[in-house]
């Protein structure tokens, strides 16, 4: 009966159909992928009325991957980036927190990520100006115009996002510039801000056009990032320039009251050279030992272009055992959505049995994963721990996530070293603890990559 419904429909296009379209015989060979028995009957009602990743879920291998690390960063308090793609942010001051910590022999302590994210998004909405500016003598449908266009200003970024602003603006305490419902919440006005800026960048356009120098069109800029900064400041507060601070140290004593700058905060209490940090990265589908630079991918005029040394994750793991045991944190960003388990906290390759589920195989490797938009990263955490098994080996890694102390185990997440193989993408080390030879492809030229390159999504 399907049959002859389907030869109905094929005639319904004159009779001939295009060469690789599905045919009655085509369709006829593919429906020999299931069969009218029970077990496929009862498999289709299972799948078609429940949660797949529920059904995928591997039961052999729950609870085999427990918590317990043989090394870790001593940290404390687990941060929730709410309803944002903050996470980068969350990350580079959660790896900051444990020095803070330290230097304040305190336990209760948070950065302020409200008060970084407001120069972050003015400072993405100058630079998205300015590109418009520098990008006014192409044609409008040119691609790199485009692109501009299509990602004026997004929550999103990654270690020299993060290095920029904090150079620049300093930290503060949480105290100084709490959360808001807006910065808990971005949607809402990184919209209007996107549809301000696109509006300010056809006026810019325009402007040019009609003869306008772009010494005339910074002047305008200044107007309209007048307006953006109206709109921070009515979402998240005014950021402060001086506050005052005390804290509770871990005995008890409340210490005295003292003014600072956000500036004079971040020399006073973490003080590291933000500039001796080098980003690694794992990508099999591209030459490894080189130096790699994504074009317009910063946070800032001024700021750089994101760097990054491509290397196996051999060396990349030897690096970051050494700041462990150092008891440094690190940048770490990943694909965490595949094969994650929420309710275990743990990232592991055999969470999830999609290929015995489904009767279909489902492999790629990571170089491919890559080239095809399959898998890019995602989200950026702290690496904190790792576990060394008896054998002398790396089992499994620590990281401190800022989705909340309820999501995982108790905020943190455990990956195997499998996962880690998989689907890490960038981790970034204090260069004390990267060997010299590594450390001289920085010297290199960098191979420039577009900013639409299918690795480079945003975090978060």
């Amino acid at each position: 009966m399907l049959v002859v419904a389907t030869a109905l429909i094929f005639a319904a296009y004159n009779g001939k159909a295009q060469e690789g379209a599905i045919t009655p015989e085509v369709l006829s060979d593919i429906k020999q992928s299931v069969w009218d028995e029970p077990d496929d009957r009862a498999l289709i009602n299972a799948v078609s009325n429940n949660d797949i990743k529920k059904l995928a879920l591997n039961r052999e291998n729950v609870g085999k991957v427990n918590h317990y690390f043989s090394h870790k960063v001593e940290t404390t308090g687990i941060t929730d980036q709410k309803s944002t793609g903050r996470c980068w942010l969350f990350t580079g001051l959660n790896i900051l927190k444990p020095i803070v910590l330290e230097k304040l022999d305190t336990k209760e302590f948070e950065f302020s990520q409200n008060y970084n994210f407001f120069w972050d998004q003015l400072e993405k909405s100058n630079l998205f100006l300015e590109a418009i500016i520098s990008t006014t003598d192409k044609p409008e449908d040119d691609r790199t115009v485009d692109w501009i266009f299509k990602h004026p200003i997004q929550d999103g970024g990654q270690w020299t996002t993060f290095a920029d602003v904090v150079k620049k603006y300093g930290l503060v305490p949480k105290s100084a510039m709490p959360e808001t419902h807006q910065s808990e919440n971005t949607r809402s006005v990184r919209s209007l801000i996107a549809k301000k800026l696109r509006g300010n960048a056809i006026e810019l356009r325009q402007m040019f056009s009609e003869g306008k120098t772009k010494e005339e069109l910074r002047e305008e800029k200044i107007t309209m990032l007048s307006d953006i900064y109206r709109i921070l400041v009515l979402s998240f507060g005014q950021p402060p320039q001086e506050f005052e601070w005390q804290y509770k140290t871990t005995d008890g004593n409340i210490t005295e009251v003292k003014s600072y700058t956000p500036l004079e905060f971040y020399n006073e209490y973490v003080g590291i050279d933000l500039d001796e940090y080098v980003m690694f990265m794992n990508d099999p589908s591209r030459e490894y030992g080189k130096l790699y630079e994504i074009e317009y991918d910063r946070s800032m005029v001024e700021g750089y272009n994101w760097n990054y040394i491509n290397l196996k994750n051999e060396k990349i793991k030897a690096f970051a055992k050494t700041s462990i045991l150092d008891k440094q944190a690190m940048y770490f960003s990943c694909d965490v959505g595949k094969q994650l388990n929420r309710d275990e906290g743990t990232l592991d390759v055999k969470n999830y049995a999609y290929n015995d589920l489904m009767g279909v195989n489902f492999d790629m490797n990571k170089a491919n994963r890559i080239k095809t938009y399959q898998s890019a990263s995602t989200h950026g955490m702290a690496l904190i721990g790792l576990n060394i098994d008896q054998k002398g080996a790396i089992d499994k890694w620590l990281l401190e996530n800022s989705w909340g102390a309820k999501s995982g185990n108790k905020g943190y997440l455990t990956m195997t070293d499998e996962w880690f193989d998989e689907y890490m993408f960038r981790v970034v080390i204090n260069k004390k603890y990267v060997d010299e030879e590594t450390l001289k492809i920085l010297e290199q030229e960098p191979i420039k990559l577009p900013p639409w390159d299918p690795m480079f999504a945003f975090e978060e």
